[in-house]
């Protein structure tokens, strides 16, 4: 197959490069802005075509050279041959350009990435896939586009030194173990406490599994070790905690941190350092006041509301899984928060339920999963609240439901602030604030 020319002009979401080729837009993975190429097509679309880089002919000023052996080869992270600065300057760009395309928003207003303090070494969480091989257990992630695991054996550099020594220890006990290959992965999360480890297990001899791990406990040195042997929210404890905590900070000036705890499997940011600081954002968005009363959507375990509690008059939170909403209550009791109330249900049903009781607020915080709010978003304005604040990992579905916020609604975007939260991957999250355009 013939091989093309091409150069690389800016990023796309998702991190692949993207160049023009026979007048169509060209995708280029693992290409830098800047990059000479010799390209390969692998796919043919009507308006676009994916190509796979076969030879870097004038390397870009803003490459460099990745820390993983494997990458490249792992599903992982996208852009390690990229320098920093220009990764957060690219996603800058790139929410820009999806907030003009999509929401049709002419010039918004989008701030410079808040960069991460931590390029690598900052996922507190990771699930590691296993394979038992003729060489041993391989213990890592998927290669990229297919199920065939790379081993790593040194552990990942994007997550914590904690997760990887207790990657490593466990390692070493599952090898042992007689039927490993019916262990096809091990989620490990980190606390203030310590790591928990969930092992899943698919095979007939738990008992003797167990057995091992206690065996093995003071080699493990883990904060709490749990088996999934069957679904997700039925997990067998083997020794320890499954409750995690994390430090997050109290909105205002004196600099005092609060500790919000969640049960393992519920959901909480990997990046705790990038969470403070998203946390810090919603809470000068929201400009909290005693006479305020704020309504967060998608609460879960109370990680951006329950920081501003002590000052507002009232905080009603809205979450649709059990575990993570019974989380917030925990918390809220934990720390004395008097005037909150946590209800389990969808957000759209919740407002509704407002609307029907005619409650008012001044301020709503969303934070939706990766599908957005579409839905919500036609709903919200009756609220009338004179600020929403909605946080979003996914520039895409942000744009389309901002599109439909600010067609006409009487909200206008404000500012939109991208936050590095995945240094070395194409993932941006995303904090808006839109206010009543009076």
């Amino acid at each position: 197959m013939s091989l093309h020319e091409l150069t690389i002009d800016r990023l796309a979401l998702g991190g692949s490069g993207v160049g023009r080729l026979n007048g169509k837009v060209c995708f280029v993975p693992f290409s830098a802005p800047g990059d000479g190429l010799k390209v390969r097509i692998e796919r043919e679309h009507r308006s676009y075509c994916e190509a796979e880089l076969v030879e870097l002919v004038e390397p870009s000023p803003v490459r460099t050279a990745p820390v993983c052996p494997v990458f490249g080869q792992c599903g992982g992270c996208s852009l390690q041959h990229i320098s920093y600065d220009e990764q957060c300057r690219a996603k800058q760009q790139q929410l820009y350009e999806t907030l003009q395309r999509i929401a049709k928003i002419a010039d918004p207003p989008v701030s410079a990435t808040v960069a991460a303090a931590d390029q690598y070494g900052y996922r507190a969480r990771a699930q590691f896939k296993l394979h038992n091989t003729l060489q041993g257990l391989a213990v890592g992630f998927y290669r990229r586009g297919s199920r065939f695991v790379i081993d790593l054996p040194h552990g990942c550099p994007v997550v914590t030194p904690a997760i990887n020594q207790a990657i490593s220890r466990l390692r070493s006990i599952l090898q042992q173990v007689p039927d490993r290959d019916r262990i096809p992965q091990v989620s490990l999360e980190e606390g203030i406490d310590g790591v928990v480890a969930i092992i899943h297990y698919i095979g007939a001899d738990a008992a003797a599994l167990v057995e091992r791990l206690l065996a093995g406990r003071d080699q493990l040195e883990l904060a709490g070790l749990f088996l999934q042997t069957g679904r997700k929210d039925s997990l067998q404890q083997v020794y320890g905690s499954g409750v995690l905590q994390y430090a997050v900070p109290a909105c205002g000036a004196d600099g005092t941190d609060l500790q919000l705890q969640y049960g393992i499997g519920g959901f909480s940011q990997v990046n705790r350092q990038q969470n403070r600081t998203m946390i810090s954002l919603v809470c000068s968005a929201a400009q909290p006041a005693g006479n305020h009363r704020l309504l967060d959507l998608f609460c879960g375990n109370g990680n951006l509301s329950l920081p501003m509690a002590a000052h507002l008059q009232d905080l009603y939170g809205v979450e649709g899984f059990a575990p993570s909403l019974a989380s917030a209550v925990d918390n809220a009791g934990q720390l004395h928060v008097n005037n909150s109330t946590f209800n389990c249900l969808s957000a759209e049903s919740a407002v509704v339920e407002l609307l029907q009781v005619k409650a008012q607020f001044d301020t709503v915080v969303l934070d939706p999963p990766r599908a957005g709010a579409a839905e919500l978003m036609r709903m919200l304005p009756r609220l009338a609240a004179e600020r929403i604040i909605y946080v979003s990992c996914d520039p895409a579905t942000l744009a389309r439901d901002l599109a439909i916020l600010c067609g006409g609604t009487g909200y206008c975007l404000v500012q939109a602030t991208p936050l590095d939260m995945f240094p070395q991957t194409g993932h941006l999250e995303t904090v808006a604030l839109l206010q009543q355009d009076r």
